[in-house]
């Protein structure tokens, strides 16, 4: 439910979306989404990597709009050209960077998407998931924002990250109340690069409220939370969402559906089998997605995860 291809996240991934669903195909899928990042509103939100597609930042930042639309162009021909081997579903993963400026466009792009992913990158809009340095730049910003103080250049401190956790959370819940994704991307990302990315969040109070007021809005809607493989591949113990939040979720009753969150050929289902696992050992025992009735319509779909097991053609 959460793909990304080099095609049209140049810098960011690798391989065609063709080459990426023959591949998907190839190894049992049944179902991809396909959802590339939206375009951006300023050139401060494009990550380092991206500089080098063009001349100008402002020149990178004009190719993201056409991009979608090729982007949107080539899927619809592939969920045809494909439509007898997998289901493909189009959607995009949204931004909330500045409510401002995302608010409109996510709702612009929505209407030509069966969904899209609610994710955030930035948190005082500085990106959290690109490096170390700059996830400590949005430490020391939350600690201004709070009137704490400053962690020294390159460091951190642990009432500086409380903070800036608790404004990623609050962030999110601008996203989620606004915007109501069906799909909620990587919800504890601000983890990735922390001081202790394993840390169980129930022991900072304000962070712990926050995010069981998030879940609660999230299922009040019937969103899903996504079971994000891609922190594994990128040295984390355990998936998005990390067990005490995965548990609390699946107390509520709340639905799942599953990603790689994959950048190329290379990451598509990576520790699909761990992911499926993790889900079963906290009581998961199907996970959601979409199909399409006769009418051409969305239906939301479970799939036993011992279906899912079974489909899959995977070495690990």
């Amino acid at each position: 439910m959460h793909s990304h291809s080099g095609q049209f996240c140049p810098g960011h991934a690798k391989d065609t979306l063709e080459s990426i669903i023959q591949h998907a195909i190839s190894i049992g899928y049944k179902t991809i989404g396909l959802t590339e990042h939206m375009p951006r509103t300023s050139v401060s939100d494009l990550y380092p990597e991206e500089f080098a597609e063009a001349p100008t930042p402002e020149a990178v930042l004009a190719l993201q709009p056409p991009r979608h639309e090729a982007y949107l162009a080539e899927a619809i021909r592939l969920r045809e050209k494909y439509s007898s081997q997998i289901t493909i579903l189009i959607g995009f993963e949204g931004e909330w960077i500045r409510p401002e400026d995302y608010s409109p466009l996510i709702q612009s792009l929505s209407g030509r998407a069966d969904y899209f992913i609610g994710s955030l990158h930035h948190t005082l809009t500085i990106p959290i998931d690109y490096d170390r340095t700059m996830y400590l730049q949005a430490v020391c910003a939350a600690a201004k924002h709070r009137g704490l103080p400053v962690p020294s250049e390159g460091e951190s401190s642990d009432e500086a990250e409380e903070a800036l956790f608790e404004i990623y959370f609050d962030e999110q819940f601008s996203l989620l109340s606004t915007m109501r994704p069906k799909v909620i991307g990587h919800f504890d990302l601000i983890r990735l690069f922390s001081s202790s990315p394993g840390r169980n969040l129930t022991s900072w109070p304000g962070v712990w409220r926050r995010i069981e007021r998030n879940l609660a809005l999230i299922k009040s809607y019937d969103g899903w939370l996504e079971c994000n493989t891609s922190a594994l591949r990128k040295g984390l113990e355990e998936p998005y969402p990390k067990r005490e939040i995965a548990e609390a979720w699946t107390r509520m009753g709340g639905k799942w559906t599953f990603s790689d969150d994959s950048h190329g050929i290379g990451q598509v289902a990576t520790n699909y089998l761990r992911g499926l696992k993790y889900l079963q050992a906290i009581g998961v025992g199907e996970v959601w997605t979409f199909g399409r009735g006769e009418d051409g319509k969305l239906v939301e779909r479970g799939v036993e995860i011992e279906e899912f097991r079974g489909s899959l053609r995977l070495g690990e």
